[in-house]
């Protein structure tokens, strides 16, 4: 698939973001990393999942950036940022985070993790809890996986032939209505995959970015979390997001109806609201 192709794509989702959002890009331990920056204020890093890039957050960047500086990279290894050879295991991606973080001169941040980048968001809060402010966990990774057969061919053919066949057969599997899924997300997920390096960090990390992490470590969390789960998840049960929320000290659990892997696609207003409730105490 064509870059313009991709780009378009891309841009695409970005006018959808209600305010100004710039691109940019910045260079931290020889990784390219590409971000989109909005709004004023506390800085907020959202942090998407196995996929696409940064714009996964469309739905959500506008609402947030109302309150607070909005930063959204695109992950090392996924959408336009650099795809180095890596072993994409949980330090790897806490390593560039902090360097990210630490190029851009933020000492500290609230950090929303979705799906895998929940994963990113606890390793990170773990080895860095003076640079995490408010932890959010949407649908996360990293808390325990009980994938059944179809949602995992759905996952594993899409990171092995992108198509948009496979895209369709999936977004059954990461939506409660798969319809609620912009159709530019979908081909940018595509090609994404399809460019040079952009199945790396899926065969390179070989799952070891979500594997679970123990309940010790979950217990030396003392960050104001809150734990959202769209209850139709097929690929992470809600079950796993509810059991986190007793270990972590500080969390809150939060279901959104109607909803699966993807709750900020599914219901963005309810979990818009939810986030910037957390968030700004209300």
């Amino acid at each position: 698939m064509k870059k313009t192709n991709r780009t378009n794509y891309r841009n695409n989702l970005i006018d959808k973001i209600e305010g100004v959002v710039e691109q940019r890009e910045i260079t931290s331990g020889g990784i390219k990393t590409s971000y989109l920056s909005a709004g004023n204020g506390k800085p907020l890093i959202f942090l998407h999942g196995a996929g696409a890039g940064a714009v996964t957050w469309y739905p959500s960047i506008g609402h947030i950036a109302k309150s607070f500086q909005v930063i959204v990279p695109d992950i090392v290894g996924y959408g336009e940022s650099d795809k180095p050879d890596g072993p994409y295991d949980r330090p790897y991606f806490s390593q560039w985070l902090k360097g990210f973080l630490t190029e851009l001169k933020i000492p500290k941040a609230h950090v929303v993790g979705l799906s895998q980048g929940g994963a990113i968001a606890l390793q990170f809060t773990l080895d860095n809890p003076e640079m995490v402010d408010k932890l959010v966990l949407v649908n996360s990774a990293g808390l325990g996986a009980k994938v059944s057969f179809w949602p995992l061919v759905g996952m594993l053919g899409m990171n092995t032939f992108p198509s948009s066949w496979a895209n369709r057969f999936n977004s059954h599997y990461i939506l409660h209505n798969p319809s609620n899924r912009d159709p530019n997300h979908s081909f940018y997920s595509i090609a994404v995959l399809k460019d040079k390096g952009g199945k790396k960090a899926f065969k390179q990390g070989r799952g070891s970015a979500v594997s679970k992490i123990s309940e010790v470590l979950l217990q030396q969390i003392k960050n104001e979390t809150l734990i959202v789960w769209g209850k139709e998840d097929k690929l992470f049960s809600v079950e796993y997001g509810e059991a986190a929320a007793k270990i972590i000290p500080n969390a809150k659990f939060h279901i959104i109806q109607d909803a699966g892997h993807l709750p900020l696609m599914d219901q963005p207003e309810l979990f818009n609201k939810i986030l910037a409730d957390f968030l700004n105490n209300r």
